[in-house]
Order: C-alpha cells, then structure tokens, then sequence
C-alpha cells in the first residue's frame, strides 16, 4: 500500500500544475475508487469532511500557503506498483479535467461527505472522518 505522500508525488508528476483543492479532491476520489475497484484502499490516511470537501490534513499541512502546486515536497512517486497507477490515472482521465472548485462541489452533492458533515454548519470547521466503509458503499453503488 501506498503513503499518501507517495499518491500525492504521483499525482503531481502527472498533472505538473494544479492548486491545493484539487490536489485534495483527486487524492479523496483515487481513495473511493480504488477501495471500488481494487477492493483495498489506495493509502492509509484518514479523509476529513471539511467545509470545501474531503481533505487529508497531512497533505494540507505539506503544502499550506501554497495555492499552484508544480513540485512534490515528500513522497516517492516510484512507490506505487502498477494497480495503483492504473486507479489513480483512470481518476486523473475522469476528474482532472474538471477545477478543484467544481470537484469540491461535486463531493458536497456526494453522500459520503454529507453524512460525514451531519449536524454542521455550512462553512464550519470539522474533523470528522470520511469513513473508507461509506466512500465503498457509496461509490460502489454506482457501478
């Protein structure tokens, strides 16, 4: 499996140039879709329900204040095996195209971050955990 540092590389080498929000919502759908399609998650990092969308807090803190994202500050892009890539270079043919602020939106219509954010107000902090069970059941069901 693995790190979410290492997914994140991956992404970057792929992508070259993307901001911060989108960079957390392909790393939040590489996730759901792998845990689909490959039966296991794609890294072991908790996903929190925050008010623009999923969020892996250890990748915000790497690049916190950074908007345009062109370089990977940690990760080993190299450390995926080849199931890996194909998941997260399906995701990237599906969702890159599209702006982090439209996925972000996306993901507010979705219900795995719905539920995650119940009985919190729009615009509230949260630290509630996406649940790999409910992005399985969920993004499953669309299959």
């Amino acid at each position: 499996m693995a790190k979410v540092h290492d997914v994140t590389a991956y992404i970057i080498s792929k992508t070259r140039n993307l901001d911060a929000m989108k960079l957390q919502k392909l790393l939040y759908y590489s996730q759901a879709w792998a845990l689909v399609w490959d039966s296991r998650p794609l890294f072991p990092s908790k996903i929190e329900a925050w008010a623009n969308g999923p969020v892996i807090r250890e990748v915000f803190k790497a690049y916190q204040g950074q908007y345009r994202i062109t370089e990977a500050r940690f990760g080993n892009k190299d450390a995926l095996n080849p199931t890996e890539k194909k998941t997260v270079d399906a995701v990237l043919k599906f969702y890159g195209p599209q702006s982090g602020f439209y996925l972000s939106e996306l993901t507010h219509k979705e219900r795995p971050w719905k539920e995650a954010r119940q009985g919190i107000a729009p615009g509230e902090p949260s630290d509630r955990e996406i649940t790999k069970s409910a992005m399985l059941e969920y993004y499953g069901s669309l299959v």
